[in-house]
């Protein structure tokens, strides 16, 4: 995620503002910049060199200070999601006439519309970001009179999508505008100053008093004072935050620790995911795409190549692509890909997933396809990695930067990027009816909601992760989509709690691993409903007529399920395709508690690092 700070009423704010975009730098960034009203005017600084840009910052402003004297100022550390990270794309953005800046976090679902309008009207737009839409949009209102405030409303009114934003115009020196859907921001006092940040670190010794902002409010930051209204403009008073954190629980969000916190940020990953996803006339479309509709229509095989989790996401892809798309669709590991003589022509589209874009055995992999002749695409939680460089087209999964090794919401962004391109090559391949694409993304719209409820009820998780304490043999189960999600299990399990855990496709226990099963081994079992339902409920008997612990994943309300269990971990249901998005998270949770029983470190499993760059 970006971060986002400002403050008004300080004498000295840049000091001020490059300090806490430190504070800010855990999250992961790109690129940063800064904006002051000074002078009568705007005076800005940016830089994108990744994780060095707000050093390069602090020695911009030292060679080149901003004016003496000075009003408001903001400052961003951006994740590129539009727009590759360069200091054109980097916030904060300015208008056409220069005397406003914005910076913003989130995505604008609506703003191909909104620039097309804009630029119809004489706007000149100097960036590739989404963002850069909403500094002329206030531009035009404030142009027929309104206050910063009152036009930051308006504009707002406008827009879809997730989104905080700080504004600042050289007309009000003093003023900061700030609002929020979706995306956090917090509001801090303290004698003579106000202050606004994305993240509670950054205000942690700068403020006494902090307020959270709520979604659809707007706040109006003066020296020493704070108001705040709905976008309708009804004053509201802002809910008092109590903090007592020191700063690196402060960058936990009250968290235990980074794994607990990025499993309850999976909503909001998948929900980004999704954003901006259907065009004006209602088609899919990607994010970056050097093939058009006409490639992908003679496109006659997918090859999907990962490691790890991002294998298992791809491994869910294969099921919804072969019945959506009807495209024969392997997946392969990718440090074996390029030594078994893959066969790929020109017709053949191979995908590479990788949460950070820089893995090794995955980037390898797409190099030795696109040197075969296939299209590449490149499926990457990281705007212009090195594999998105190189690939035709990209998919990003907007999940955020994730701390912790073991992944998690990058996981589940991952599958719901996957089958956003399975729906797009439906579209393009005529496969499915636009009417069935659409209705495939409705119900895809409902998955934060439902990742939501499973998250709520981590209580039931760890009471039964309570009972398995002393078990050392974990046996996976899944049928259908099942599989992958047997196979993520048992991966978060060995990562995290280093307890020895298999998993397999539950038709094979017959063909050797039942010999393994006795009493005091724990099977977990994925009963969420598919077309194997039945057949795995049989497997499943046949383990627990064998002494095993079984645990089963089911839908709510399953009775024939609960029936031959002995723990079930409830799920709210949705279609098979889209069920591991919701079914792996008490996998997730019965790893992490585990984990934390037996006192293991969830952050940062031992020999393991977060992104693989060797062979």
């Amino acid at each position: 995620m970006c971060g986002i700070f400002g403050v008004t009423g300080e004498p000295d704010a840049l000091p001020l503002i490059l300090g806490a975009l430190h504070q800010l730098e855990y999250r992961g960034y790109d690129s940063a910049g800064v904006a002051l009203v000074a002078d009568g005017g705007i005076w800005r600084v940016r830089a994108a060199d990744g994780t060095r840009s707000v050093a390069d910052l602090s020695q911009l402003t030292t060679d080149h200070p901003p004016p003496v004297g000075h009003g408001a100022g903001i400052g961003h550390t951006r994740w590129a999601t539009h727009g590759h990270p360069t200091a054109e794309n980097a916030h904060p953005h300015l208008d056409c006439t220069g005397r406003l800046a914005l910076v913003h976090n989130g995505i604008i679902e609506n703003h191909g519309a909104l620039r097309a309008d804009l630029v119809a009207g004489g706007h000149i737009m100097s960036s590739a970001t989404d963002t850069e839409v909403m500094a002329h949009l206030i531009e035009r209102h404030m142009a027929a009179g309104l206050s910063l405030a009152e036009a930051t409303r308006a504009a707002l009114g406008l827009v879809r999508g997730a989104f905080s934003i700080a504004v600042v115009h050289a007309d009000e020196p003093d003023t900061i505008v700030a609002a929020r859907r979706s995306t956090p921001l917090v509001l801090g006092l303290r004698q003579g100053v106000a202050l606004l940040a994305s993240d509670i670190p950054a205000l942690l010794g700068h403020a006494r008093q902090l307020y959270a902002l709520a979604d659809d409010e707007v706040a109006v930051l003066t020296p020493g004072a704070i108001s705040v209204t709905t976008l309708a403009g009804t004053p509201v008073r802002p809910e008092e935050l109590h903090i007592a954190w020191d700063l690196e629980a402060a960058r936990k969000d009250g968290y235990e620790d980074f794994m607990s916190k990025e499993m309850h940020e999976q909503p909001g990953a998948v929900a980004a995911t999704l954003l901006d996803r259907r065009g004006p006339d209602g088609r899919l479309r990607l994010d970056e795409m050097r093939l058009s509709p006409a490639d992908l229509r003679q496109v006659d095989k997918v090859c999907i190549v990962a490691c790890g989790s991002s294998y298992h996401a791809a491994l869910v892809a294969k099921y919804a692509i072969e019945h959506w798309v009807k495209l024969p669709t392997e997946v392969d590991i990718a440090s074996e890909f390029r030594y078994r003589d893959p066969v790929m022509t020109e017709r053949t589209l191979c995908v590479g997933v990788s949460q950070s874009g820089e893995t090794l055995d995955t980037s390898k992999a797409i190099e030795e396809a696109s040197r075969l002749g296939a299209k590449v695409l490149v499926v990457s939680n990281v705007v212009d990695s090195s594999m998105a460089r190189q690939a035709d087209g990209v998919l990003y999964t907007r999940a955020g930067p994730e701390v912790g090794v073991a992944s998690t919401k990058c996981h589940l962004a991952q599958i719901v990027a996957l089958e956003i391109l399975g729906l797009t090559l439906a579209q393009i391949h005529g496969t499915l009816t636009p009417e069935q694409i659409a209705s495939a993304l409705n119900e895809m719209d409902r998955l934060p909601e439902l990742i939501e409820q499973a998250l709520r009820r981590s209580s039931a998780v760890d009471d039964v992760a309570g009972k398995l304490i002393e078990a050392r043999d974990f046996f996976f189960l899944g049928r259908h989509v099942g599989y992958p999600m047997a196979l993520e299990g048992a991966l978060k399990l060995k990562e995290l709690a280093y307890l020895r855990a298999e998993g397999y496709a539950a038709g094979e226990l017959k063909h050797g691993p039942i010999a393994l099963i006795e009493p005091g081994t724990v099977v977990v079992g994925i009963a969420t409903r598919n077309r194997l339902w039945e057949k795995l409920l049989s497997n499943i008997a046949e383990v627990h007529s064998r002494g095993a612990t079984v645990v089963l994943v089911a839908d709510d309300g399953d009775r024939e399920a609960a029936a031959v269990a002995d723990h079930v971990l409830w799920v709210p249901p949705c279609s098979p395709l889209l069920s591991p998005v919701v079914g792996v998270v008490p996998l997730q949770q019965l790893a992490y508690r585990l984990a934390r029983l037996h006192g293991h470190d969830v952050d940062r499993p031992r020999n393991l690092a977060k992104t693989v760059t060797v062979e």
